[in-house]
């Protein structure tokens, strides 16, 4: 017997492939039992006639592709297709005796293993949080550290030095955490949370081997074609949303003052002549996730029009393992950067940490060291390693890229 379970996102791209969800009385909407139907009356009897061997990946996805028959897979579900493409991976890695990860490497031609760097989500803002923060998401990356379990250890330290540095400025009630295990403190603004941010880790001990990343989620916040810092506010005041020109500005003027090394979602996601007038000064990771939705096409148009040089990598944004690893593969062949990501709606499900190792993505966000939906990656993470031995390569700075060529560390 093989499992999958598929997450959910709280916050999502207007161009993502469909989840579908009952939309009645039950759950809130929320059910999925159309979803599951879908699967037990319609895809699970295609492939059973298909007679496809459970190792031919690419032709099973293709068929459950098929079967959908939309653009979207809004017909039969996203997370329909991705919990079965998801199980049949797993069912063929137990037929040729692999571990997950191998296997999936193998479907990728991937020959050698790197573990990849954690970004742990410790601030949260956005639609998040119920503060005011605009911003999403405030994670740490130790880019120097020497191995992940090393790596687990600096971002768990620096971690737990947050909380008691946000209780000390906030008291305790502030330490509660949101939904990916980030603290969700009252700050007045980006700032603020970057210097507490800026605290933990020198109190840490880690002062220039943890660093900070930014996931900006700016489409939460776009307005009438500007940005809108006080959006949760129902009273902002108009006057002081921002163009694109001075939201880029304020982004350099973090750049130049804080330890930053990869930023997400800094525009709205079809506003791709401000991310194309972001990258030619930028010098360090700009990811696309809204943006580009895990969907080889729109990664095509963001080569083209050279309007980031990151992957945000979420497989139910696109819904095959297939299709997961081609955009991979083209993300990678233009020399950008790959962050493995998990959703806010999160399970169980290890998967994606046998993904990360797998297509050498180089860098993984799968929440806070909290939660045990967020650690049971981490920990499956720490188990590779384990098994890997101690010549695997950890990626650390060189699983990002910078700037607007500079090649990550796949192209190396």
């Amino acid at each position: 017997m093989f499992r999958a379970q598929v997450p959910s996102g709280a916050s999502t791209g207007a161009h993502e492939a469909v989840e579908l969800r009952d939309k009645g009385k039950d759950y809130m909407g929320k059910g999925v039992l159309k979803a599951v139907e879908n699967v037990n009356k319609i895809l699970g009897p295609a492939l059973i006639e298909s007679k496809l061997p459970v190792t031919s990946q690419k032709d099973i996805d293709d068929l459950l592709i098929k079967t959908d028959g939309t653009d979207n897979k809004g017909k039969l579900g996203a997370n329909a297709l991705l919990g079965v493409s998801m199980t049949v991976s797993q069912a063929a890695a137990a037929e040729k005796g692999l571990p997950l990860y191998k296997y999936l490497a193998s479907l990728a031609g991937v020959t050698d293993f790197v573990m990849p760097c954690p970004s742990f989500n410790v601030i949260n803002g956005g639609s998040h949080a119920g503060n005011a923060l605009a911003f999403q998401e405030f994670m740490i990356l130790p880019t120097g550290a020497s191995s992940f379990t090393e790596a687990m250890k600096m971002g768990t330290e620096t971690y737990h030095t947050l909380k008691k540095v946000i209780i000390a400025k906030f008291g305790i009630d502030a330490a509660n955490v949101g939904d990916e295990g980030g603290f969700a403190p009252n700050v007045s603004g980006a700032e603020e949370s970057l210097d507490l941010l800026t605290e933990a880790i020198e109190k840490a001990g880690y002062t220039g081997k943890v660093q900070i990343g930014l996931d900006v989620a700016s489409s939460e916040f776009y307005k009438d074609g500007k940005y809108d810092l006080d959006f949760k506010n129902p009273n902002s005041d108009s006057s002081k949303w921002l163009t694109d020109d001075q939201l880029a500005e304020l982004y350099q003027s973090y750049f130049a003052k804080y330890d930053i090394c990869t930023i997400e979602d800094p525009f709205h996601e079809d506003d791709w002549p401000a991310w194309s007038k972001f990258i030619p000064d930028l010098k360090i990771q700009c990811v696309g996730d809204d943006l580009l939705v895990t969907n080889p096409l729109r990664i095509k148009t963001a080569i083209e029009k050279k309007a980031c040089n990151g992957l945000l990598l979420k497989i139910n944004q696109i819904g095959t393992i297939t299709e997961s690893i081609q955009a991979v593969q083209l993300a990678q062949s233009n020399g950008w950067g790959v962050m493995t990501s998990h959703r806010s709606g999160e399970t169980e499900s290890t998967y994606i940490a046998d993904l990360s190792v797998a297509l050498k993505t180089g860098q993984i966000k799968t929440g806070a060291p909290c939660r045990s939906e967020r650690m049971a990656k981490y920990n499956q993470l720490l188990r590779i390693e384990e098994e890997l031995g101690e010549g695997v390569v950890y990626a650390g700075s060189k699983g990002l890229s910078a700037g607007p060529t500079a090649p990550a560390l796949h192209s190396e």
